[in-house]
């Protein structure tokens, strides 16, 4: 294959370091490695760029077929500052509660001790057995995270709480995932503050603000849009990395149909699966590895809703199912409430009901607005059906297999597998990131 010539930032020296995948992790780095004042080039697959970040007008609805929102912390608004996004953005209220559906009914999350207080979500001996944490053995690094939060919170809360809003981000059961890996930040806090429930308190007592949540008036695709058109002399749409191998210089070289191109660095930001594939010569153990980790698939069914004719209070920021309730949707998010959208979105399978996902899109449409109703009693119709084609990192025990995971100085792994999820996150490791590497 031929050596290509590399594309330079500033039209001078080479770039230094090659990023794999246009989401929002590879973008971002772009975007502060420049800032840093290093060249870089990043590659992406698909025509467009955003990753799990997937935004589409049908009817002129807007609806999102990844994330539904993201938090507007202060990573974002730098970025939304940057790329002169702050008239576009669409801010949800602050006082919108996320709720769980259980025994029946609607409850919201209580997010304070007031509200902790006050709630009817819980019963007063689960309420008990939460103020009773800090006598608890402090949590376990080798136990499932569903084993932590039912040992020093009790099983009703867990059922009817912790479970259902911890296991929803990832559409995961968490007596399935190991603590050292889904609980980690949560394990630290605790070593800090001798308690998971005064490290919750302390939080509170302190003021500390919940950054709103966010969209963009033609959804949140437009932030890596934003990001990709900022520097779109360096990033390469349409163009799939088909291998990264190590050049005879010590250099690494990025192979895609349209040639080659040696960097000093690599950063991988795809999904395990394909990063696997790209890093097999390199790394073949590493790489049978990464081929054991699994995600969760996940079916969205995006619906229009009445909420106002409904039974329920329909400001909302969405809902999770409870663990004990016979319903087959997973949760559901407002977009009406949050941003003043026509839609609500409804998710179904992942780890709970992944055989729900080999029914029919006009079955699995049936089921979301069935639930939907019974839920809110909102008269509901089904607007689009999507799949989504790998899923989110399940952070089961197949996570392990990182710790099998070597591969050459030089080329990185910036995932949501590796680390974090959420947007905020991933924006904040490829500002560290791009830090660690202008300092290299």
């Amino acid at each position: 294959m031929s050596e290509r010539a590399p594309m330079s930032a500033g039209g001078g020296s080479e770039p230094s370091v090659g990023v794999v995948g246009g989401g929002i992790t590879g973008l971002a780095l772009a975007h502060y490695l420049d800032r840093e004042g290093v060249e870089a080039v990043v590659f992406e697959a698909a025509p467009d760029p955003g990753g799990a970040i997937r935004s589409e007008r049908v009817d002129g609805r807007v609806i999102e077929w990844g994330p539904q929102r993201i938090r507007r912390t202060d990573r974002i608004d730098d970025l939304i500052e940057a790329l002169g996004l702050d008239d576009e953005v669409r801010t949800a209220d602050p006082d919108l509660p996320v709720c769980v559906y259980a025994d029946g009914d609607l409850h919201a999350a209580p997010f304070s001790m007031a509200a902790f207080g006050e709630t009817d979500l819980l019963s007063a001996e689960a309420k008990r057995e939460v103020l009773a944490e800090p006598f608890t053995d402090p949590g376990d690094p080798e136990e499932s995270a569903g084993e932590l939060f039912v040992r020093k919170f009790g099983a009703e809360t867990y059922r009817n709480l912790l479970g259902p809003l911890f296991g929803g981000i990832y559409g995961s059961d968490p007596d399935a995932m190991p603590a050292r890996y889904a609980l980690s930040g949560l394990l630290k806090l605790e070593a800090r503050h001798d308690s998971l429930l005064k490290a919750a308190i302390a939080r509170t007592a302190g003021g500390r603000a919940t950054p709103p949540a966010i969209s963009f008036d033609d959804g949140l695709q437009r932030l890596p849009e934003a990001l990709a058109a900022a520097h779109d002399e360096v990033v390469r749409l349409d163009t799939p990395v088909t291998a990264v191998r190590e050049t005879d210089g010590g250099r690494y070289a990025v192979e895609t149909p349209e040639g080659t191109t040696a960097f000093d660095e690599v950063v991988v930001t795809t999904p395990a699966d394909l990063t696997a594939d790209l890093v097999a010569d390199l790394a073949p153990a590493s790489a049978d590895a990464l081929r054991e980790l699994r995600y969760n698939r996940l079916g969205m069914v995006a619906l229009e809703a009445d909420l106002a004719d409904g039974d329920v209070d329909p400001d909302a920021l969405g809902y999770q199912v409870g663990f004990g309730e016979d319903l087959r949707t997973l949760g559901a998010s407002w977009n009406a409430s949050m941003f003043d959208r026509e839609v609500v979105t409804a998710f179904l399978g992942g780890m709970h009901d992944p055989e729900i996902l080999d029914e029919s899109d006009e079955t699995l449409g049936e089921i979301a607005a069935a639930e939907f109703e019974q839920v809110t009693g909102a008269p509901t119709e089904v607007v689009e059906v999507h799949r989504h084609r790998r899923g989110f990192p399940a952070y089961d025990d197949s996570w392990t297999a990182l710790d099998r995971v070597e591969l050459p100085e030089g080329v990185r792994l910036a995932t949501n597998y590796t680390d974090r999820m959420g947007v905020p996150s991933r924006v904040r490791e490829a500002a560290s990131l791009a830090a660690e590497l202008a300092g290299e």
